[in-house]
């Protein structure tokens, strides 16, 4: 099989952390899949290094080939890679050095002392935050239009290009807002990743299913949106493609393969077998080893 470049994010995509059920067989059958010498795996998360490792671990994930965390605002490879052999990660310089120049100079803690005055928004807790990422819990009765116009007029009064991602907090019942460099997002980070791997493009897909997915959701990379995420981010998914006359390249889970409901895991499969219809067979392949395993 050609090579494949699979990238998801994790929250409500892999990990089965929503309001909907898994089915039993989605994750070891990823697993599977994904120890194929031919499938690259990419996490690409909101989290930090730190919660990626953590949340691998807690939910059994297979291990990435690389790491894309804080939303898009960080790279990280094998330590292995290099050829020093022990298995830590360390983050690509390269990466902070493209999307630096959009903040003007500043950081995280520059954007603290710009918003501090506005009640509106409340920092996230310290392992959300990052150098190039400020996260923000807000109520979700704010008028995010007036909000939103606030905070992007005091980061252009100080020099600043960012981006302002918001989500939703299902358990909370809470928006999230992250604050980024423009040119920094899980998009252009596998765009980056992309070019750096020389890798074929077409054969690259990436999976999400919250707000903060959106930007390559509706990209020209194709897309899988997995049938747990809400009503509401798949209606704008498709808004955005069809914007940009790119309907072929989101796809959105129905469930039903493998006899799988098409949530978390398994919509990702589904997604792979979408767009590349090859990989159906590597996956079946993948069940019956398991099988035998267990024999």
């Amino acid at each position: 099989m050609a090579p494949v470049l699979l990238c998801c994010d994790l929250d409500r995509t892999l990990i089965p952390n929503g309001r909907q059920e898994e089915s039993p067989d989605a994750r070891p059958r990823l697993a599977r899949f994904c120890a194929h010498p031919a499938v690259e795996l990419v996490f690409v998360s909101g989290r930090d290094l730190q919660l990626v490792l953590d949340g691998i671990d807690e939910w059994s994930l297979p291990q990435p080939d690389y790491i894309i965390g804080d939303v898009g605002t960080t790279i990280y490879a094998p330590r292995s890679q290099t050829g020093s052999g022990n298995g830590d990660w360390i983050h690509w310089p390269a990466w902070t050095d493209e999307i630096a120049p959009y903040w003007n100079g500043l950081t995280h803690d520059d954007i603290s002392d710009i918003f501090d005055d506005i009640t509106a928004i409340r920092s996230q807790e310290p392992s959300k935050q990052g150098a190039f990422k400020a996260s923000y819990y807000v109520n979700r009765d704010v008028n995010q239009g007036v909000l939103d116009a606030e905070l992007h007029g005091r980061l252009w009064q100080n020099g600043m290009d960012a981006r302002l991602v918001w989500s939703v907090d299902e358990a909370a019942d809470m928006l999230l807002l992250d604050v980024l460099p423009s040119g920094a997002s899980k998009l252009h980070a596998i765009e980056f990743l992309i070019q750096r791997l020389s890798f074929d493009e077409r054969r690259a897909l990436f999976a999400g299913d919250s707000g903060n997915d959106l930007h390559a959701l509706g990209s020209h990379i194709n897309g899988v949106l997995v049938a747990n995420a809400e009503p509401e981010v798949k209606e704008r998914a498709r808004d955005l493609v069809r914007a940009g006359a790119l309907e072929d390249t989101l796809y959105l889970a129905q469930g039903g393969l493998f006899g799988m409901n098409g949530n978390y895991a398994a919509g990702v499969l589904e997604g792979l077998v979408h767009y590349l219809p090859e990989t159906r067979g590597l996956m079946n392949l993948a069940a019956e080893g398991e099988r035998a395993d267990g024999a």
